[in-house]
C-alpha cells in the first residue's frame, strides 16, 4: 500500500514538473489537432502533400506549422522569410539530414551526397561535385549539351512517340557522357532504365510519413515474410536498383581506363589523379569518386526531364506565348542557324519562359527534409530538438500576392522573374494588369530556388538550367508545339497528371510537334 502511494505521488510530481516546464516554454507552431501517442499519423497526406501543407498554413494563418507523426516532430515552412531565417541565417543548425531508416539504411542510399549527414564526409563529396558543376565550370559542357539537343531535334523530326522518353534520353546522354564518358543507346538503354527506376523509388521513399519505419526505426528489424512487411520487400528490390546505379557505370569506366579506351569524364579524370595510391587510401578515394559520380548520374538523369515536360505542357496551354518566343528567336538568330548559348543575353523572353516553367510546376514541390538536433525558436514558436524541417517550395512559388506582382513586371534581362505564361489569369486580373502594366516599374520578386535551400541547395542547378534553356530555345526555334488530333478529328487535351513523390514528373501525354518550315528541316538535318 505504501509502495503504491509512493508511485502515485512520484507520478503526480513528475507530471507537475513536466507541465510546469512546458508552460514556461514557447508553444509549438500551430497545426492539426494531435491524437495521444500517434499524433497526426492519420492526418498525413499520401499525395500532393505540398497542397495540404499550404492549406494548413492558411487555415492556421502561419508560415510555420507543426505535425507529429508517431513521435517524429515535423515542421513545415511555407514562406521565403522563414526559409531565409532558418535554412540560410541559421544554416549551422539546419543543414543536417534526418535519420532515414527506409531510404538510407534499408535501401542503402546513404552513399548519395543529398542524403548524407552534415559533416566532413558530406563536405568532401560536395567539394568534388561543386568543382565540376559550379556556375563557371559548367560552361565547359556546352558542346555536349548542344550535341545532345541537336540529336533530340533529329529525333523529333522523325516524329515523337513519347516526348517524355525523348527528354529522358537527352538528359541521360548528357550526364552519362560528362560523368562516365559512356554513350547512351536509345531510350531503352540500361542506364536510362536504372536511373528512371532509381528516381521513382527515391521519390516515394523520401516523402515524410510514407513509411512507418521512418517514425519507428525498430521496424526495420521485422522479418520480410510477416504480414505488413511489404516495405521490407520493397526496400530489397529498390536497394538492388541503387547498387546497380552506383556500381555498373563506374565498373565500365574503370574497364575502359584499363583498356585505354576511356573518354575524358569526371570519373576517368579523378581516378587518374589517384592512380599512384594503393591499399586503403586508394579504396577510400575511389569510394568518394564513385559515390559523387552516382549522385551526378541520378541528379542529372531525371530532374531536367520533369522541367522539359512541363515546358511542353505550358506551350500547349499558351500558344500565344509560343508565338511570341518564336518571334523573338527569329529576330535574333540568323536564318539557317540554330540558337546557341551566346544568344542567351538577347533572348530574355525565352529565359522568362524557362524561369516560369520552374515556378509553375516546380520539379521538387517539397524540399528534401532538413534536421535540427537542438531546440530553437522562431516567431515565438518552439522548434523542438530532433525535428524534421521541410521547406514547402510549392507554397512559396504559388503565393497569390507574389503572382499578382509578377504579372506587372516588364520583360528585362536583369529582372529575376516575370510571369509571362498566364496559366491562371482571371479576367479581372488581366484587366487590372493591362491598366497597370505601363505604370509599374520593374521589380524583383524573391523566390526560392527550384533545387533546395541553404547549404543544401543542389550543386548541379547551373547545369540543369543551362540544359533546359538550350532545349527550350532550340525546340521553339525549329518546331511548332500543338495539341494532338484524335481519330475523331478533335484535339486531345493532355491530362496534366504528374507522378507522386519528391520529384514531380509529367506522366506520358500526347502532343503534336511539327517543323516550322522546310528550311528548318534542312537546318536540323545538317546537325548530323
Amino acid at each position: 500500500m505504501e509502495f503504491t502511494l509512493a508511485v502515485v505521488i512520484c507520478s503526480i510530481l513528475l507530471y507537475a514538473l513536466r507541465w510546469n516546464r512546458n508552460r514556461s516554454r514557447p508553444p509549438l507552431p500551430p497545426g492539426p489537432r494531435k491524437l495521444p501517442l500517434i499524433g497526426n499519423v492519420f492526418d498525413m497526406p499520401t499525395e500532393r502533400e505540398w497542397e495540404t501543407f499550404l492549406k494548413w498554413s492558411k487555415q492556421f494563418k502561419s508560415d510555420i506549422i507543426h505535425l507529429n507523426a508517431a513521435g517524429t516532430s515535423i515542421v513545415v515552412l511555407s514562406s521565403m522569410e522563414a526559409v531565409k531565417e532558418l535554412f540560410e541565417k541559421r544554416s549551422t543548425l539546419y543543414s543536417d539530414r534526418p535519420r532515414l531508416p527506409m531510404l538510407g539504411e534499408l535501401m542503402g542510399w546513404d552513399f548519395a551526397t543529398p542524403f548524407m549527414k552534415y559533416g566532413d564526409r558530406w563536405r568532401s563529396h560536395r567539394k568534388l561535385f561543386h568543382g565540376v558543376f559550379n556556375a563557371g565550370a559548367v560552361e565547359q559542357f556546352q558542346l555536349q549539351e548542344l550535341a545532345a539537343t541537336h540529336e533530340l531535334l533529329r529525333r523529333l523530326l522523325r516524329g515523337p512517340t513519347d516526348i517524355m522518353e525523348d527528354f529522358r534520353n537527352l538528359a541521360g546522354t548528357i550526364i552519362m557522357n560528362i560523368t562516365y564518358g559512356i554513350d547512351i543507346h536509345g531510350a531503352d538503354d540500361k542506364y536510362i532504365r536504372i536511373a528512371k527506376e532509381a528516381v521513382e523509388s527515391i521519390s516515394i521513399a523520401s516523402m515524410p510519413g510514407t513509411f512507418l519505419v521512418d517514425s519507428i526505426p525498430a521496424l526495420k528489424y521485422v522479418p520480410t515474410w510477416i504480414p505488413g512487411a511489404e516495405f521490407k520487400r520493397k526496400a530489397i528490390e529498390w536497394k538492388k536498383i541503387g547498387q546497380d546505379l552506383l556500381q555498373l557505370p563506374f565498373i565500365e569506366t574503370k574497364k575502359n581506363i584499363a583498356t585505354g579506351t576511356a573518354r575524358t569524364s569526371f570519373t576517368s579524370l579523378n581516378l587518374r589523379l589517384f592512380e599512384d595510391l594503393t591499399g586503403i587510401e586508394l579504396e577510400a578515394q575511389e569510394a568518394v569518386i564513385k559515390a559523387t559520380a552516382a549522385t551526378m548520374y541520378i541528379g542529372g538523369a531525371d530532374s531536367t526531364v520533369s522541367a522539359m515536360g512541363t515546358f511542353i505542357l505550358a506551350m500547349l496551354l499558351n500558344p500565344e506565348v509560343q508565338k511570341k518566343a518564336q518571334a523573338e528567336i527569329d529576330s535574333v538568330v540568323r536564318p539557317g542557324q540554330l540558337p546557341g548559348f551566346a544568344d542567351k543575353p538577347t533572348l530574355p523572353y525565352v529565359s522568362a519562359i524557362v524561369k516560369e516553367v520552374l515556378r509553375w510546376r516546380n520539379v521538387t514541390p517539397l524540399g528534401f527534409p532538413h534536421y535540427i538536433a537542438v531546440d530553437d525558436e522562431y516567431q515565438g514558436y518552439r522548434i523542438p530538438a530532433n525535428s524534421i524541417v521541410i521547406g514547402n517550395a510549392w507554397a512559396m512559388l504559388h503565393d497569390e500576392v507574389s503572382l499578382i506582382i509578377a504579372y506587372l513586371f516588364r520583360i528585362l534581362p536583369q529582372c529575376y522573374d516575370r510571369t509571362y505564361i498566364p496559366i491562371r489569369t482571371h479576367s479581372s486580373l488581366s484587366a487590372f494588369c493591362s491598366v497597370m502594366e505601363n505604370s509599374i516599374p520593374p521589380l524583383e520578386i524573391q523566390r526560392p530556388s527550384h533545387s533546395g535551400f541553404g547549404r543544401r541547395i543542389c550543386p548541379g542547378r547551373h547545369m540543369a538550367v543551362a540544359t533546359l534553356w538550350i532545349v527550350v530555345a532550340s525546340i521553339l526555334a525549329t518546331f511548332n508545339i500543338d495539341k494532338a488530333i484524335g481519330e475523331d478529328g478533335r484535339e486531345i487535351e493532355p491530362t496534366h497528371e504528374y507522378s507522386p513523390g519528391l520529384i514531380s514528373t509529367p506522366l506520358p501525354f500526347k502532343c503534336s510537334i511539327t517543323p516550322r518550315s522546310p528550311q528548318m528541316v534542312e537546318v536540323i538535318q545538317t546537325t548530323a
